[in-house]
């Protein structure tokens, strides 16, 4: 009888998961899956633009808002990929609960929508250049983002250290014994 026309017992079931679930030395290369993670590191290269561009293009993240005269949407745009995230009043799920798709509640529905997508993608940073009157339906959406958890400025590049430099940078993912006594210092009120 061939290996292939046994009959499956336990011991053979059990031998072929051990054997599937042991990890093995390989020679492949580790896919980062999180593409973003050099971005929360602050080590990823960022754009710098030229210093003639008006907005400029130092961000990794943007916030682009287009209102028509019927929906409004809002994209985070990366500066390689283009937009990642997008909310819009057109969609159906957002313009069922909706009186009008572009009164003030719309904007503001928009931005808690927009900013629990961010959340959950993992985007909690962005710039954003979009100038607002305040008290207007655009301001209130761009609060109702910041309120929500995202913040609109970005940390700055880490720069490149070189071994002649005197002072090093601390690095965000590195915890020093000055920053850990600051956290267990009493607070004195």
């Amino acid at each position: 009888m061939s290996r292939s026309a046994r009959p499956l017992t336990s011991a053979r079931v059990l031998h072929k998961i051990k054997e599937l679930t042991t990890p093995q030395a390989s020679t492949e290369y580790v896919i980062n899956r999180n593409p973003r993670n050099l971005e929360r590191l602050r080590i990823a290269y960022k754009p710098g633009g030229y210093h003639l561009e008006k907005p400029g293009r130092s961000y990794w993240h943007t916030l682009e808002i287009n209102a028509s005269g019927r929906y409004v949407s809002a994209d985070v745009k990366h500066f390689e990929n283009g937009t990642i995230l997008s909310a819009s009043t057109s969609e159906w799920a957002i313009k069922q609960q909706l009186y009008k798709t572009n009164d003030t509640s719309a904007f503001v529905n928009l931005g808690r929508v927009l900013a629990h997508r961010c959340l959950q993608s993992g985007i909690t940073e962005m710039t954003c250049n979009v100038e607002a009157v305040p008290g207007s339906k655009l301001q209130k959406l761009l609060k109702t983002i910041q309120d929500n958890g995202v913040s609109f400025t970005e940390p700055s590049r880490l720069p490149n250290e070189q071994p002649w430099d005197e002072k090093r940078h601390e690095k965000p993912w590195e915890v020093s014994e000055e920053a850990l006594e600051v956290l267990d210092a009493p607070k004195s009120k």
